[in-house]
């Protein structure tokens, strides 16, 4: 009998490890070796306002496609709320504050040389890793990672020379909108795009690390005229907290929005009818970008590439429209800023739609565990984040890890961590404001309750898992 028990245990056992193992890709019998492809599309300035996360006006059918056929986070945050901060982040699995890139200017590798970016990993691990567009920050490209289509650095050392957030010209051209001709075919998003479909068709019979990083909707705001034709500017609704001028809520910490937009309305207020004529341009940029995003898809199933390729889709950081007076990402620590679009589909990838709280850092472990890639830094060093796979599974299954996000402003450090319910943030461990913010009652972020006693232990609670921030 206890044979019998013995043998039934261990059969049980079989059976869960082998349903809680992610599913081997299925080669045809010419491409035996082959690993699951990868590629990795990211929208710069995105916020999460596509057609597939709610939004009723904007139009994506492309990405609300992927999304369909793979899981959509609902909640995934950037760990920095800027380009170069961001990205130097999550490609290489370390927060901003391991990486000590906290602007646009900083080269990780220069500061960190130890540090090992996610196409780096996968090229020394038999890829040919491809690069299409601005997948590290403009003029600060990890060269070497890629097999192709890497950008020269233009500087030596860690830092490149600053841009002049003053300058005249930028002042002038900051609320500038752009009609691109025809198809948009000589914008950089258009030959990205195409630039990705030539690598798909040159290396279809390689396993491949493909990365394709779209411009838009960073400003200036751009695509062709049938775009715009989609938005009746008229009908576009402005945000509840809008607002002409930057300002920091009644209640809210001074720090907590920057009193000079960097993006758009620089040095001038934005009127209700300037302001929806911005928002109809970004959502234009965004349908446009969409298109792109549609054609190296369409490239994907013509290829006959879906069944063993994993295709990842998120923006680098989100973006203020008017919410606060702000037109701009930069150090700002609410909501918009720091929540991102982010789409995971491939082959054993369920379908469904997870609420559960991650991080654009997550991004590496799941890569890595998905490809059986072995880890890239050895112990003690670690990669950040978690892997997604049990999401990716199941989107509703258990998961208690929050999302952290940093900004430097003003020489202070603003720490935000969000869990399902809850948002809090610190500015300068607390000397300089915080914030705490109730989605389940305040999806808008309109009242701080960080001050109500009836929240301290809330506020104690949150301030602790800011302590995990290394």
């Amino acid at each position: 009998m206890k044979r019998l028990i013995l043998i039934i245990s261990l059969c049980l056992t079989a059976l869960v490890s082998h349903a809680f193992v992610f599913p081997a890709p299925r080669p045809s019998a010419a491409t035996q070796t082959q690993k699951y492809n990868v590629i990795l599309i990211a929208s710069d300035d995105l916020r999460a306002t596509l057609g597939s996360y709610g939004n009723k006006i904007v139009k994506t059918p492309n990405l609300d496609k992927l999304a369909a056929r793979g899981v959509r986070f609902d909640r995934a945050y950037t760990q920095f709320p800027l380009c170069n901060p961001s990205r130097s982040s999550l490609l290489t699995g370390k927060y901003p504050t391991q990486t000590e890139v906290m602007d646009n200017e900083h080269y990780f590798r220069a500061l960190h040389p130890e540090l090992v970016s996610l196409p780096q990993h996968f090229k020394a691990n038999g890829y040919v890793s491809l690069r299409a567009g601005k997948i590290f920050h403009g003029g600060i490209d990890d060269t070497e990672a890629w097999t192709e289509g890497g950008e020269a650095r233009n500087f030596t050392g860690a830092k490149r020379p600053p841009s002049n957030p003053d300058s005249a010209d930028r002042t002038a051209h900051s609320d500038r909108i752009v009609v691109l001709d025809g198809n948009g075919e000589d914008n950089g998003d258009y030959r990205m795009a195409t630039q990705a479909i030539e690598y798909l068709e040159k290396y279809k019979d390689q396993s491949f690390f493909l990365a394709l990083g779209m411009a838009k909707p960073h400003s200036p705001p751009a695509a062709p005229k049938k775009f715009f034709d989609l938005y009746d500017v008229n009908t576009i609704p402005l945000p509840v907290d809008f607002s002409s001028r930057p300002q920091a809520p009644s209640g809210f910490p001074e720090i907590s929005i920057a009193r000079r937009n960097t993006d758009l309305f620089i040095n001038r207020e934005a009127s209700p009818a300037d302001a929806r004529e911005m928002i109809r341009a970004y959502y234009a940029s965004i349908s446009f970008m969409d298109e792109q995003v549609g054609r190296v898809l369409d490239a994907v199933d013509r290829l006959k590439l879906r069944e063993k390729t994993i295709i990842m889709f998120w923006g680098d950081h989100g973006y203020h429209l008017g919410e606060k007076g702000k037109w701009s990402k930069a150090y700002s620590l609410f909501e918009v800023a720091t929540r991102v679009p982010f789409i995971i589909a491939g082959p054993g990838v369920a379908k469904g739609v997870s609420s559960r709280t991650v991080q654009l850092l997550d991004m590496y472990p799941t890569l890595v565990e998905l490809c059986r890639l072995p880890q890239p830094y050895k112990s003690p060093s670690r990669l950040e984040g978690h892997s997604l796979i049990s999401l990716l599974r199941n989107p509703r299954v258990r998961w208690d890890y929050p999302a952290f996000s940093v900004v430097r402003y003003q020489g202070k450090l603003g720490k935000s961590v969000r869990t399902e319910r809850w948002h809090y943030v610190s500015w300068d461990d607390g000397r300089a404001g915080q914030m705490l913010l109730d989605h389940a009652n305040d999806p808008h972020e309109l009242k701080n309750l960080a001050a109500d006693p009836a929240y301290a232990r809330t506020v104690d609670d949150m301030r602790k898992l800011l302590t995990q921030i290394p």
